[in-house]
């Protein structure tokens, strides 16, 4: 759970362009123990939480989202924001939702093609 809500910290901020040194600055913390946070390393205290929130111009809610829904089996929302950690990740699929659909198709195709083993995986998600 801690590696999740780090995630998702991880990914507003980057969401939102915010750097960990300045989320750092805004919650009173070093840029390190931002990095522990959002690694999963430390965990967020509540307190602290709402700070992070507030930096990141969300709601507590909004962070904690893929940890609290009960009809839903959490470890496919825990497994893709694993996913989106990978260096890269956000980079890729910002540059992905600016594409139009048949870039989009053409990318998703040769990326199949350049990695086998990673249509494997996608498909058995599907």
């Amino acid at each position: 759970m801690d590696i999740a809500l780090g995630a998702a910290v991880r990914i507003r901020r980057r969401t939102i362009g915010l750097s960990q040194e300045a989320l750092a600055e805004q919650c009173g913390v070093s840029f390190q123990q931002i990095q522990k946070y959002e690694n999963g390393t430390n965990r967020i205290s509540f307190s602290r939480l709402v700070q992070i929130a507030r930096a990141l111009q969300c709601r507590v809610v909004d962070l904690m989202d893929v940890l609290d829904q009960p009809d839903r089996e959490p470890s496919g929302d825990l497994d893709m924001l694993s996913r989106m950690r990978t260096p890269g990740a956000l980079e890729l699929l910002s540059a992905y939702e600016r594409l139009g659909p048949e870039a989009r198709t053409s990318l998703v195709a040769f990326l199949r093609n350049v990695a086998p083993e990673a249509a494997k995986e996608s498909a058995k998600v599907a």
